[in-house]
């Protein structure tokens, strides 16, 4: 099981290796603009757990957060299946910036934020995946 902390740029290229490929229902993320939050909920793939395959449930919280912006969502029902491909801090001033959450086929969240301040656990044990995820070259 990994639970991880970000509060820098390295931290935080840590914390997206790990959640690449999670697997995210667009229903089971939130911004919670009165505790300044964005969360979600993911099965992400165990890639340190390898060479075994086994996915795991996830949970993510980036605090601070000062506004949340959904790109290319307009298709994407509640229930579908989103796979995550990267979490980006772009700078904006000495700490602050935002976050770029990127998915497959397109859609993204941009999150203002005050600075990084990332948190990442896993829910419990992890279960068998069917394939390890591949990228193209």
């Amino acid at each position: 099981m990994v639970r991880l902390a970000a509060e820098d740029s390295d931290d935080l290229t840590i914390v997206s290796a790990q959640m690449q490929d999670a697997l995210v229902r667009a229903a089971d993320m939130r911004y919670l603009p009165k505790k300044h939050q964005f969360v979600l909920a993911a099965n992400r793939f165990a890639w340190d757990a390898q060479p075994k395959q086994e996915r795991r449930r996830c949970g993510l919280a980036v605090n601070g957060v000062l506004a949340a912006q959904r790109i290319g969502f307009a298709t994407v029902e509640p229930d579908t299946i989103l796979s995550l491909l990267s979490i980006i801090f772009h700078p904006e001033g000495e700490l602050d910036g935002y976050m770029l959450l990127t998915f497959s086929d397109g859609p993204s969240i941009r999150l203002k934020v005050e600075c990084i301040d990332v948190q990442m656990a896993d829910m419990g044990d992890g279960w068998p995946s069917q394939s390890t995820p591949q990228h193209g070259d």
